[in-house]
């Protein structure tokens, strides 16, 4: 099997890598990413494009399954015009190709209260980017809706107090909806 990935420079995504370079029912694994990867490995191939034009490598876009690991936190993207850039329109971009191209199967990597009615920002974003890939019509769509991630490493500290903080909530019985989950577990899935 051929697999298309976007977002594998960030934890799930490097996580998932890992994986599909490590099942031999992967033939090739292409990653589309804005820098060189360190990473070599004979079935891996990554091409560094340029997110702002998906139009230049959508013939490269041809595979059996797509995952859509890619996105940034608000701090990093500056903006909420900038974190939509890349949480929405990038995203979205990759899927209509992937679905113009004919792969069949789509892997969205969304998050936990993913509402496209929201009032918060963050999940409204994830629900129309969802209602947007579901309406695209793929033969086979998974969406993983992750609440906090638990990043190997991670030195994010609203992050690590966000883990500790619903770990203890759910120790309690409340949140339990909202369990922490490892970026491992999450690419395994």
């Amino acid at each position: 099997m051929k697999a298309l990935i976007i977002g594998a420079t960030g934890a799930t995504g490097k996580d998932l890598v890992t994986l599909l370079l490590n099942d031999n029912a992967y033939t090739e694994v292409h990653c589309f990413v804005r820098k060189p990867l360190a990473l070599t490995y004979p079935k891996l191939h990554a091409h560094v494009v340029n997110f702002e034009t998906p139009e230049a490598w959508a013939d490269l876009l041809h595979g059996d399954v797509a995952f859509s690991c890619l996105g940034t936190t608000l701090a990093i993207a500056g903006s909420k015009d900038a974190q939509w850039r890349v949480d929405y329109h990038y995203q979205y971009a990759f899927a209509q190709q992937c679905k113009a191209n004919g792969v069949p199967i789509f892997v969205l990597v969304s998050a936990a209260g993913a509402k496209a009615q929201s009032k918060l920002f963050y999940n409204r974003m994830k629900g129309q980017l969802e209602d947007a890939v579901k309406a695209l019509g793929f033969s086979s769509l998974l969406i993983f809706q992750p609440s906090v991630l638990i990043r190997s490493n991670s030195d994010r500290a609203g992050e690590n107090l966000s883990v500790k903080t619903i770990n203890f909530l759910n120790k309690l019985g409340i949140l339990k909806r909202y369990r922490p989950m490892p970026t491992e577990i999450l690419a395994e899935k």
